[in-house]
Order: structure tokens, then sequence, then C-alpha cells
């Protein structure tokens, strides 16, 4: 409680000799404002065309990257229903091992078993393969979407900088 009170007085006494401060002078100073030429017709000319050019690239880039999204969403679609296809025909298949190994006589039942069992295994390996194999093409279809992307953006930054060296070059001519 000393500690808090001794501060709080602390802080009044240094607020009172701040506001007694002399104040700074306040003269603003303004920058002059830099002589703005009118640009010659070829000037204007060339910023109108950079910046058309510059809008078509931005829109296809636009246009790339949806293309490029629809086909990543559309991989992902196409590898979750093979995934699940593939899931359905191994449980098709266990089911028909595992029923063909219930039907089976005493004597075979052993056997029958066996055999069930093997099926069960290939048929999940198989599955499990359909599964990488999907996953793989969707990581290729996002690796080519990735580039297609990163060159639609580099495209757009060179037609953007053509602009550029046009407009600073109009003058010139």
């Amino acid at each position: 409680m000393n500690k808090l009170l001794a501060s709080l007085i602390a802080g009044l006494f240094v607020s009172a000799a701040f506001a007694q401060a002399p104040a700074a002078p306040a003269t603003a100073v303004v920058p002059a404002a830099p002589a703005v030429t009118p640009a010659s017709p070829a000037v204007v000319k060339a910023e109108a065309k950079a910046d058309k050019a510059n809008a078509a690239a931005v829109a296809s880039e636009a246009k790339v990257d949806a293309k490029a999204d629809a086909k990543v969403q559309k991989a992902e679609v196409n590898a979750g229903e093979k995934k699940s296809k593939a899931e359905l025909k191994a449980d098709k298949a266990k089911a028909k091992a595992n029923a063909k190994a219930a039907k089976a006589d005493a004597d075979e039942k052993l056997k029958a078993e066996g055999k069930a069992a093997k099926v069960e295994i290939k048929a999940d390996a198989k599955a499990d393969k359909a599964a990488v194999d999907a996953t793989a093409k969707v990581d290729g279809v996002k690796v080519d979407a990735k580039a297609d992307k990163a060159n639609a953006k580099s495209e757009t930054k060179a037609v953007k900088a053509e602009g550029k060296v046009d407009v600073n070059a109009a003058p010139a001519k």
C-alpha cells in the first residue's frame, strides 16, 4: 500500500512539473508542394495502355487461379469417390468370404476361415493401394495447380513491369 501511494504521489508531481514546462514554439513546417508538370499525350497514352494491360493480366491470373482451384477440388472429390468405392468393394469381398466360411462344413471350416482371412487381407491391401493412388493423384494435381498459379503470377508481374517501363520511356519518344 505504501508503494502504491508513493507511486501515485510521484506521478502527481511529475505531471505537475510537465504541465508547467514552457511549450515549444508552434511553428509548423509545411514542405513545399512539388511542381506538377502536365503529362504529355504520349505519357497519358502509355499509362492508359499499361493500366489496360495490368487489368487484363490480373483478370487472367484470377481466371487461372480459379481454374486451378477447381481442378484441385474436382481431383479431391474424385479421390474421395475412388477411396469409398475401394472400401465398399473390399467390404463386399470380405462379407462374401466370411459368408462362404460360415457355410462350410465342419471339417472344411478351418480351411475356409483361413481362406476368408486371406481374402480380407488382400481386399484391405487393394483398398489401401487405391487410396494411396488417389491421394497421389490429388497431390500431383495440387502441384500442377500451384505451378500454374505461380506462372500466372509471374506473367502478371512481367506485364506490370513492362507497363512501368513503357510509361517511363514515353517522354523520351
